[in-house]
């Protein structure tokens, strides 16, 4: 039952953070746990590494990637919302929480990296974002990270967030998660290696 209350509880945090800032939340309610599971299969929790998320909210995602079998220490989360990263800070206390802007990721993450991250994963509503800045997103969080490591984007639109095509990156997609409302696609940039 707890588990039910926590639920309507984040909603509500979520819907209230929507009517008040809609292009910085982008979402009225957290990821399914099926969107959230579905993102963090893209993990793979053997690469070493800390794993970057960006715009966790409550936290459905981060507890995905916690039970996919990436240690909490490994986390570390980017969240804007000054009251989701409280309720992150209680709910992942081992985890390194960062109150800040995950679109500035090098100035926001300052020298917390002691390694090439395992995979960045966002939540971030890129579309509220001219495609110039969704752009130097990726090519930063790529930049943070192993040369073969995953950008993991989920979007509720029909098109990706970041072109499919380019010379830079190679991307592919999740099948449309039907069971998420509203229905959801997964998004996976990996940077392209040139000799």
């Amino acid at each position: 039952m707890p588990l039910k209350k926590d639920r309507f509880a984040d909603e509500a945090r979520f819907l209230r953070s929507w009517l008040e800032r809609p292009l910085v939340v982008g979402a009225v309610t957290p990821s399914g746990k099926i969107l959230a599971r579905t993102m963090a299969s893209f993990v793979d929790p053997r690469i070493p590494g800390p794993v970057i998320e960006l715009g966790p909210g409550t936290g459905p995602v981060t507890d995905a990637l916690i039970r996919r079998g990436v240690a909490q220490e490994r986390l570390v989360l980017i969240e804007y919302n000054p009251e989701f990263c409280q309720l992150l800070k209680r709910r992942f206390p081992k985890a390194t929480i960062i109150q800040g802007d995950a679109y500035d990721l090098k100035e926001t993450l300052g020298d917390i990296l002691k390694e090439p991250a395992a995979a960045t994963v966002s939540s971030l509503p890129l579309f509220t974002k001219p495609m110039d800045q969704r752009l130097e997103l990726l090519e930063t969080a790529q930049g943070l990270m192993h040369p073969n490591a995953p950008f993991i984007q989920f979007t509720y639109a029909v098109v990706p967030p970041i072109p499919a095509r380019s010379q830079h990156y190679r991307s592919r997609a999740s099948n449309r998660i039907w069971r998420n409302l509203p229905p959801a696609r997964v998004w996976v940039y990996n940077k392209v290696n040139h000799p």
